[in-house]
């Protein structure tokens, strides 16, 4: 299902944010740089620091070097710094799945110890990381700005959070997707469309994986 308001022209190229403890070689943001190669676009998928606040800096330094008006895109933990930096910088956005109260989310895993299966970095969460949250969420969002991406069966995050916050956004619903959305390469023409640019649908698939992704 797709409902309005219609796209953003004209966007000089894409940000895109993975989520938590994910990385620069996931499969989203490979099938990201491979539409951005097709089109021509600039394109940045960093890999971000675990830190909500070191991981938001990092993302809003790259801005400047994609030109006037990015497109923002952003998976999850992601989806919710790309809604950060859309609200403080104007800025159009695609979130997927993205995560909407990550303060309460993030409040049951203090002490928990993750590895990061891209980098191999070992890290635990800790109060820091509630607090920083605390400090980027943003006090409300402006719908009209985003294209939100929701799998219906995603078992992470409740996906009524995400309707009810981006209320009157573009919204696509995948029935019976997951939290990783899998699926993401048919909804690339969507994504790019919502910046203004025409990806052919099934010119990029999941056979299109930088070779270092797969």
């Amino acid at each position: 299902m797709l409902s309005a308001p219609g796209p953003w022209p004209g966007t000089s190229g894409v940000l895109y944010l993975h989520g938590f403890n994910s990385g620069y070689g996931s499969p989203k943001a490979a099938l990201m740089r491979s539409a951005c190669a097709a089109l021509g676009l600039r394109c940045e998928t960093p890999q971000l620091p675990h830190r909500p606040a070191a991981a938001y800096r990092l993302a809003e330094s790259l801005l400047e070097g994609l030109g006037p008006k990015p497109l923002l895109a952003g998976s999850s933990l992601g989806g919710f710094l790309a809604t950060c930096l859309a609200e403080r910088h104007d800025l159009p956005a695609a979130v997927i799945n993205p995560a909407v109260r990550p303060v309460r989310l993030v409040t049951g895993w203090v002490g928990e110890v993750f590895v990061n299966a891209h980098t191999g970095e070992r890290f635990a969460i800790e109060p820091g990381h509630v607090e920083e949250l605390s400090h980027l969420t943003p006090v409300a969002v402006s719908p009209g700005r985003y294209l939100l991406l929701l799998g219906t069966a995603d078992e992470s995050l409740d996906p009524t959070d995400a309707f009810d916050l981006y209320r009157g956004a573009r919204t696509i619903l995948h029935p019976g997707g997951d939290h990783a959305f899998g699926m993401l390469a048919e909804y690339l023409p969507a994504i790019l469309a919502h910046g203004g640019h025409g990806l052919a649908p099934g010119r990029i698939t999941d056979q299109d994986l930088d070779m270092d992704d797969a």
